[in-house]
């Protein structure tokens, strides 16, 4: 395939997170089939010795290409983004999450939706979860992909899975950036570009294996999680971005879904939500 739209991709990395995992992940981003032109990533904090060392081995085999970016303190995600964001060369921007493993192929799927379509703004695709240590698949995390059917699907959930997410850098400087103040930083993000008309996409490919911990469903349940996704909501009706039905019944679910036992919710979100 014969490209030539230049890419940045950003990711972030803070302590907690293992070396060995972070460097799998810049393996996968430095062996696409259509390489970055770029790769920024930003250090949300003080790392481990281990963590910088693994960036001090990929800089000497990419010292052109690979950026780094120092956050004096850990300053969260949203804010680690806006910082990735603002270092990216190149107006095409593609995340992902400094555990997750992309496909050889994704760079390549991604950046020819953009010259198809040089209108779009965000783009995404299907991810493989599987279980950390055993390679067991879980799922295969789909979303919708026509922008008619993101824009309904927004209204409720993200309709972009984040560790895909490809996005337009004026576009984003735009609407603001992600909002350091929201837990939910990607899911309002989504909903905010799309409110602004950014034009969207989604691919039916699978574009990253996602990692996924035994004690995640834990985490994804817990009631700061159910908080913030309920706010992100809220401020979505509050905008005009959705009706208030829109709010009330995934709310509803939402909260239900954090009353019952993990054992139950792990098996809906295992065989029905992600099959």
């Amino acid at each position: 395939m014969n490209l030539t739209t230049e890419y940045s991709m950003l990711l972030s990395v803070y302590e907690k997170v293992n070396p060995t995992h972070f460097s799998q992940c810049l393996e996968s981003v430095f062996s696409q089939t259509y390489p970055p032109q770029q790769v920024v990533v930003v250090c949300d904090g003080p790392l481990t010795d281990e963590l910088d060392e693994v960036i001090r081995n990929f800089k000497k085999s990419f010292s052109d290409t690979l950026d780094v970016v120092r956050l004096e303190e850990n300053a969260g995600t949203g804010a680690a983004a806006n910082a990735g964001i603002k270092a990216c060369r190149n107006n095409l921007i593609l995340k992902t999450d400094s555990d997750d493993i992309c496909r050889s192929d994704r760079a390549e799927i991604q950046v020819a939706m953009y010259e198809k379509d040089p209108e779009l703004v965000l783009t995404g695709g299907y991810i493989r979860e599987f279980l950390d240590g055993t390679d067991e698949e879980i799922a295969i995390k789909k979303v919708p992909l026509s922008h008619k059917e993101i824009l309904k699907y927004a209204k409720k959930r993200n309709p972009i899975n984040n560790p895909t997410i490809g996005i337009k850098k004026d576009f984003a400087e735009k609407i603001g950036g992600f909002d350091v103040d929201a837990r939910c930083e990607d899911y309002d993000f989504v909903c905010r570009m799309l409110h602004a008309g950014a034009k969207s996409e989604n691919t039916d490919k699978i574009l990253l294996d996602y990692r996924v911990s035994p004690d995640n469903l834990k985490r994804r349940k817990n009631w700061r999680n159910t908080k913030s996704f309920i706010q992100v909501r809220y401020r979505n009706f509050r905008r005009g971005f959705c009706s208030f039905f829109d709010f009330l019944i995934p709310t509803v679910a939402q909260l239900v879904m954090f009353i019952l036992p993990t054992s139950f919710t792990g098996a809906i979100y295992k065989k029905l939500l992600r099959k």
